[in-house]
């Protein structure tokens, strides 16, 4: 193999790794099947398959900007808190999140959540995606 060609292979293969990288990067969240039959969401997976749609968000703060709840209470970004709503019974199959989360059927909901950041932040919070 000469210079050009290795040259051609190297830069092939950085495309290939940066097509990937970004394909994984902004989108809807990745989901799982569950036992039940329905979907249960986990970010960390969903990012980790190439070509998947897995949102990255940090998991490190108080709060998901993503779905606008406690990180420590979010169904969607938590596949093992998803599966102790599911078995609560707590759980919107139509939208794929806990009934108690899903502020599609219950808007009423995203206010109590915002009450709460707004207690501890003094200010309102990042509106969630979808």
């Amino acid at each position: 193999m000469n210079a050009v060609q290795k040259t051609s292979l190297c830069a092939a293969m950085l495309l290939a790794g940066l097509l990937i990288a970004f394909s994984i990067g902004c989108g809807q969240s990745g989901k799982t099947p569950t036992a039940a039959g329905g979907h249960e969401t986990d970010h960390a997976v969903a990012a980790s398959i190439a070509g998947g749609h897995g949102h990255t968000h940090s998991h490190d703060n108080w709060w998901c900007d993503e779905h606008g709840v406690p990180e420590e209470v979010c169904g969607q970004c938590n596949s093992k808190l998803a599966a102790e709503f599911q078995k609560k019974g707590d759980w919107c199959q139509e939208h794929d999140r806990p009934e108690s989360q899903c502020f599609i059927c219950h808007p009423e909901q995203e206010a109590k959540f915002a009450a709460k950041y707004e207690a501890k932040f003094g200010k309102k919070p990042p509106q969630p995606e979808g």
